[in-house]
């Protein structure tokens, strides 16, 4: 019997010609030269949603979006959250056409809202968000503390990485000890 190998899609978005906009591609980057485990990818999409629905579509068990965010933080201050999709059970047709409308453009929340609607959306999916010091300047380059929390948004993502394989393969031996009672332990 083989064993399932989990995917796990770790993407890097925002714009690079946005200063500290650019945090979750330069993280991408970064991650992208690295070993990881046979079922992870990092890519980046810069600020093409639909390159992050295209990808996911293919089938994953698991999301990290990394990606500037602000919520009134220090600059540079990283967080591990789980994104609230909108409601979108309200809308008629046309009322989801124009919030749809312009997918190669779409936000994270968009892209993912979209994938949710199509039913693809992973059942694991999580944003490593950095709190910006400049995004609104059309310049090239991080900030300082942005470019210096890049380290512990690394370290972040190994870790989110490491308990998504560890709870992936305790629920798939679970499971098939349920499903097998002859694959329990004796």
């Amino acid at each position: 019997m083989s064993a399932h190998v989990r995917k796990l899609l770790i993407v890097g978005v925002g714009n690079v010609l946005h200063g500290d906009d650019g945090f979750g591609v330069e993280l991408a980057w970064r991650l992208a030269r690295q070993d990881w485990p046979p079922g992870v990818k990092v890519m980046e999409t810069g600020i093409g949603g639909m390159g992050i629905v295209q990808e996911v579509m293919t089938g994953y068990d698991a999301l990290l979006v990394l990606d500037a965010h602000q919520s009134g933080g220090l600059p540079g201050e990283v967080r591990l959250v789980e994104p609230v999709l909108p409601d979108l059970s309200g809308l008629d047709s046309h009322a989801l056409r124009d919030y749809f409308a312009d997918t190669h453009y779409a936000t994270p929340m968009r892209a993912l809202a979209l994938l949710d609607r199509l039913g693809k959306l992973p059942p694991r999916v999580a944003v490593i968000g950095c709190e910006p010091a400049v995004h609104e300047e059309l310049h090239r380059g991080l900030s300082v503390p942005v470019a210096a929390a890049l380290d512990k948004a690394a370290g972040m993502v190994h870790e989110w990485v490491g308990q998504q394989l560890h709870t992936t393969l305790a629920e798939t031996q679970n499971s098939a000890a349920v499903s097998n009672p002859q694959a329990m332990p004796r």
